[in-house]
């Protein structure tokens, strides 16, 4: 891709070429940003717009943008630039406790199977 000057002032009338180079120059530095294009079927609208590489369809579909906080939230949080747990914390905790709850319901069973062993045990036998 060959350089573009950045133009001055860029509004809505501006051509698309300066609307590209503008969007370049303010994303130059991220390899994983690019143009994506939008389309409304509905009002015939159209356009261009910051899109994410393996970011959510969602954003790049061009919902509002609070709804991809949430996933921001996590990748920075996976990435540690943000207190909390991770997911794979998270997926671990998950894990552990299912087995806990797994667990107390087998021991709840013992318990039941102990004591109705231990009432045929005291019964006379015939």
């Amino acid at each position: 891709m060959t350089a573009v000057e950045p133009p001055g002032l860029v509004t809505m009338a501006s051509p698309t070429r300066d609307k590209l180079a503008l969007f370049a120059d303010r994303f130059r530095a991220r390899a994983d940003v690019y143009a994506g294009r939008w389309d409304n079927a509905r009002t015939g609208a159209a356009g261009w717009m910051p899109a994410v590489a393996g970011a959510p369809r969602a954003l790049s579909s061009g919902l509002h943008r609070t709804r991809g906080g949430s996933w921001v939230k996590k990748a920075e949080t996976d990435a540690g630039q943000r207190p909390g747990t991770t997911s794979s914390d998270a997926e671990r905790l998950a894990a552990l406790e299912r087995k806990v709850r797994e667990l107390r319901r087998a021991n709840q069973i013992l318990k039941s199977a102990a004591s109705f062993f231990a009432a045929e045990l005291d019964r006379p036998s015939r």
